[in-house]
């Protein structure tokens, strides 16, 4: 693994210089035609790290949480919900809402359940990170918005998320985003061996199946050191700094956020329950259900979880609308934030798909 401190240094390639790289085809979308035939509008391009707060932030009751977001752009703006992963919160999105905002979008960036200042209405709710879980925690909050239907747009835990809704309430989904793709979680799948260079890059699943991982979650500095060196790994090329990783590790704080992140990785391993109230939902997402609605891909190629050749073919079967797909040269696993143009320009592409 390239240490991402001295990658642009040996050469010669800054981080948003690289992200240019891989804009290059999303970019060249903006000049595709749209709906009824006219250009997509092109998204001007930023330098990442340009934002570093949300002017708004809301707290609204929706299911079992009380749900803290950002929103951002007109009130009757048409919507986009972008969904957040680990270990990372509403902050992977700083740069790309604003951008979306200017195009006209209300753009919604929720903390997910266990982050922020989400929480659960009662004491007494099982701590639950199963797949279904989540993904209806977003309906939730929709259905509290009096949002009818989204533009989805995630990564890592929110492009599961994203996927679960499109292919299970697509009439919710008016386009997605999905960054690596098809990443619904079949459990029994999940307990087959990956090649050993895969199984490397999920060090941490495996430790959070331990009581040592539990024990280092529940710890705030082994939380934030680990979070961190998550951070370093899997985006070897993104330059961030002290100030970035602090302003989302405030997110680690929440009371609930260990009990989330290790009952996630138990459960997508098969070594924690979930709730037999999901038992039909994670039945019909055992069956890898086809996404039908309009949808942009992404590949990050220097993520160590995109999935070989990195040019979206292993999951294209499983989106059977309209469809593009893009790699982003030289960006890692936090997309959003280390390329915000390139990820803003997918949601609009897929919006006028």
């Amino acid at each position: 693994m390239i240490n991402r401190r001295n990658f642009s240094k040996a050469v010669g390639l800054s981080t948003a210089a690289a992200s240019l790289v891989g804009l290059q085809g999303v970019q060249a979308a903006s000049a595709a035609p749209g709906k009824g035939g006219a250009p997509t509008p092109a998204v001007p391009d930023i330098t990442p790290g340009t934002h570093t707060s949300f002017a708004r932030l809301k707290q609204v009751r929706a299911g079992v949480l009380d749900v803290g977001y950002a929103e951002a752009g007109p009130q009757h703006g048409p919507v986009v919900i972008c969904l957040h992963g680990w270990p990372y919160d509403i902050h992977s999105y700083v740069d790309v809402a604003p951008l979306l905002a200017a195009q006209g979008y209300r753009v919604i960036v929720p903390y997910l359940r266990g982050h922020g200042t989400t929480r659960f209405l009662s004491s007494h709710t099982f701590r639950n990170a199963q797949q279904s879980a989540i993904a209806l925690d977003i309906i939730a909050l929709m259905d509290a918005l009096k949002i009818e239907k989204a533009v989805l747009a995630g990564f890592d835990w929110g492009s599961r998320t994203a996927d679960i809704i499109a292919a299970l309430w697509p009439h919710r989904v008016k386009a997605l985003v999905s960054v690596s793709g098809y990443l619904i979680t079949d459990v029994a799948a999940q307990k087959k061996p990956l090649a050993p260079q895969a199984e490397y890059a999920w060090w941490y699943q495996y430790y959070f199946a331990t009581e040592r991982g539990r024990m280092a979650m529940a710890d705030k500095d082994n939380r934030r050191e680990l979070c961190r060196l998550v951070w370093d790994t899997v985006s070897p090329t993104w330059g961030f700094d002290d100030a970035t990783f602090a302003r989302t590790a405030q997110a680690f704080e929440n009371p609930d956020y260990a009990a989330i992140v290790i009952h996630n990785y138990r459960w997508r391993l098969g070594l924690a329950d979930g709730e037999r109230r999901y038992d039909r939902l994670e039945k019909q997402l055992a069956a890898q259900p086809y996404i039908s609605v309009p949808t942009v891909t992404l590949d990050a190629e220097r993520d160590p979880f995109t999935a070989a050749p990195g040019d979206g073919s292993m999951y294209r079967k499983f989106f059977t609308g309209k469809y593009a797909h893009h790699t982003l040269k030289g960006i890692g696993h936090d997309l959003p934030q280390e390329a915000p143009t390139a990820f803003a320009q997918a949601v609009v592409e897929a919006d006028h798909l």
